[in-house]
């Protein structure tokens, strides 16, 4: 199945939308749109990584969490930060070292505590995908003009803050959804 057909039912739904039930159907419509556009820019960049780099995009995410912290990360801090579970991290981080794109130590305090650090390989070669993902992400955007780019910042800025706020009105209401959430 190709990208484009993995996404077909998204697009459709996009443009049933008018069928829902009246309630919140505008919610439901901007929910569904901005599923659509996070999800054909991700098909493409991860296409576009594993074409032009042999690279998936959790280890991309990976580097560019180290690329942040020049002194390094812990496994733990890496999975909080790429919202995945610690197998997953480690997983990555297993290539990665085999690869000697990062390095893994244990913490001389803490033998539980796996501390990793990118090489001056891996630093190398994440600065160079990530000028090309960043010339790809304006290929992708480039159709839109400056105000339009500044406008949807502005509004994704509201609905970020929107949906931050239902979820401690959430939280406040039920304290055990908190500690369930991701």
């Amino acid at each position: 199945m190709t990208g484009r057909d993995a996404l077909a039912p998204v697009l459709d739904a996009e443009t049933k939308v008018g069928e829902a039930p009246e309630h919140h159907v505008q919610e439901l419509r901007l929910w569904l749109r901005l599923l659509t556009c996070t999800n054909l820019i991700e098909s493409e960049v991860r296409r576009r990584l594993r074409v032009e780099f042999d690279m998936t995009l959790p280890r991309f995410d990976f580097l560019a969490q180290l690329d942040r912290m020049r002194d390094g990360m812990t496994l733990g801090q890496l999975s909080r930060r790429m919202m995945v579970s610690n197998g997953n991290v480690t997983l990555v981080a297993e290539k990665l070292e085999a690869e000697g794109l990062i390095t893994r130590s244990v913490s001389a305090t803490d033998r539980r505590v796996v501390l990793v650090q990118m090489t001056a390989a891996g630093r190398r070669l994440f600065r160079k995908v990530a000028a090309a993902h960043a010339g790809w992400l304006g290929e992708l955007l480039g159709g839109m003009r400056a105000s339009e780019m500044q406008d949807a910042l502005s509004v994704l800025a509201c609905a970020k803050e929107s949906i931050r706020q239902a979820q401690e009105r959430a939280a406040a209401r039920d304290p055990a959804d908190e500690a369930a959430a991701p």
